[in-house]
């Protein structure tokens, strides 16, 4: 192979990879906006439990790309979440996060996560997610502020049934003098346990309280025996004769670990359930009590604890779509202070209002939710900064924002310390760079070939 085609080889290879460098986009990076929380009510007592949660949000937005919020939760103080009652395994803590989109488009994106706990009693700690997450697909242009705002945690019961056996005295409550207890009884009573409570005295009860929606009162049906009733809350209309099948034909046989009184259509709440005895001189034997929790579609409210924020995180302002930021954006005005620095609206506000021509759409589900896109870049606005300050508007109340440089450069980028521009530039800078190197190469070529000619000795 001659020289000629060696150099024009090289040169080509050059040019390809000189064309690839030109051409590396920046890495995207994110910046976390930092939340503190204060929650009180529910499951965090009669104290307020504090949490921190760091809210990362993308630098840049590419067209039809999704808009991804991740978020990581943490206790900061002492206090923690509590179980309000015994549970079996399969309870649910669940934390909701609400962020505010304004401008471009309204709505609430709602970020939620999710933990599993094991088999609960009263005042244990629970264990509480460590990260939500959320995203929205771009669909439309427009400049969006981002605002955290409150959070709220759910406890969720799990569904099914627990028994309580007569002899767990930590739940259940024996009024009266004439209650024993009977120990490894013959297993052809079939009594759960093999074990039960017996009374023989009018007016002595057995009292469990619990949350749930149903109950079972287990105990014996047999000959000669009395009374029960069956009281839950303020209802005292059950009645039971245990001497009598459920049928209410009289037994001839000892039937242990049967169903003498059910109830399953309480609502979601904390209940007080108690057995008494009728009559006098007759036996009346408690096995156990069920107690059920129906399967709910939402969380019960009576277990919320709502966390309201306590620092001013700021807000993130995203332009996609190569939107014009607000035109009152100056960069050079000067905060009014008698602003807060923060958002004026009730920070218990988890809706927005619907503007005219301007869609409203709330994510109430994780997911994949249409929000506007296009290409653009963030602008990360916090309270604090030593820049100047931008007075944005919008048809929601006015917000005075700080803005702030970013935090993080992008891989590939360069460390100005501000937000990564549009790639609008990079086809003319392609064109450029590539034809200032195929100016070098020719060059070069011509020059290796007037020293060929020279020598004489030029290879063709």
């Amino acid at each position: 192979m001659s020289r000629w085609r060696k150099a024009w080889t090289a040169a080509s290879v050059g040019l390809v990879a000189s064309a690839g460098l030109l051409t590396m986009p920046a890495e995207a990076q994110t910046f976390n906006l930092v939340v503190d929380y204060r929650c009180t009510d529910g499951i965090a007592g009669s104290a307020p439990v504090t949490l921190t949660a760091r809210v990362q949000i993308p630098t840049s937005v590419q067209t039809g790309s999704m808009l991804s919020l991740g978020w990581t939760v943490e206790y900061t103080g002492t206090r923690r979440f509590m179980s309000p009652d015994y549970f079996p395994a399969g309870a649910q803590v669940s934390l909701v996060g609400n962020v505010k989109l304004e401008g471009a488009w309204n709505g609430v994106l709602q970020p939620r996560g999710v933990e599993e706990q094991g088999a609960l009693q009263p005042n244990q700690r629970l264990e509480a997610p460590t990260g939500m997450s959320s995203e929205a697909h771009m669909t439309e242009e427009g400049v969006i502020r981002l605002t955290p705002q409150n959070l709220t945690v759910d406890f969720v019961p799990p569904a099914g049934e627990a028994i309580v056996n007569n002899d767990a005295l930590d739940r259940i409550t024996y009024k009266g003098p004439g209650w024993a207890y009977q120990g490894s009884l013959p297993m052809q009573y079939g009594d759960y346990g093999r074990d039960v409570h017996t009374t023989s005295n009018r007016t002595d009860e057995a009292v469990i309280k619990f949350y749930g929606t149903g109950f079972e009162v287990l105990g014996r049906r047999m000959p000669d025996v009395g009374r029960i009733r069956v009281i839950i809350d303020d209802d005292t209309s059950a009645v039971v004769d245990t001497s009598k099948t459920e049928s209410g034909e009289p037994t001839n046989v000892i039937q242990g670990n049967s169903t003498l009184w059910r109830r399953d259509d309480l609502p979601y709440g904390f209940h007080r359930l108690a057995v008494r005895a009728l009559d006098d001189a007759k036996n009346v034997h408690l096995d156990a009590f069920k107690l059920l929790t129906a399967e709910m579609i939402n969380p019960p409210t009576l277990h919320r604890a709502t966390c309201t924020i306590t620092n001013n995180p700021g807000t993130v302002e995203i332009n996609v779509g190569g939107a014009s930021p607000d035109p009152t954006d100056t960069g050079t005005s000067s905060p009014d202070p008698t602003d807060t620095g923060g958002p004026t609206d009730d920070p218990t506000d988890t809706t927005s209002p619907t503007t005219s021509g301007s869609p409203t759409n709330t994510a109430t589900t994780p997911g994949h939710h249409a929000w506007p896109s296009g290409n653009g870049h963030v602008s990360v606005v916090v309270p604090g900064s030593t820049s100047t300050a931008t007075v944005t508007t919008s048809v929601n109340p006015t917000v005075t924002n700080y803005k702030a440089q970013v935090a993080s450069t992008p891989k590939g980028g360069v460390d100005t310390g501000e937000a990564p521009e549009g790639a609008a530039g990079s086809p003319g800078l392609l064109l450029g760079g590539s034809l200032l190197l195929m100016g070098s190469v020719t060059g070069g070529l011509l020059m290796r070939r007037r020293r060929a000619e020279h020598a004489g000795g030029m290879d063709r």
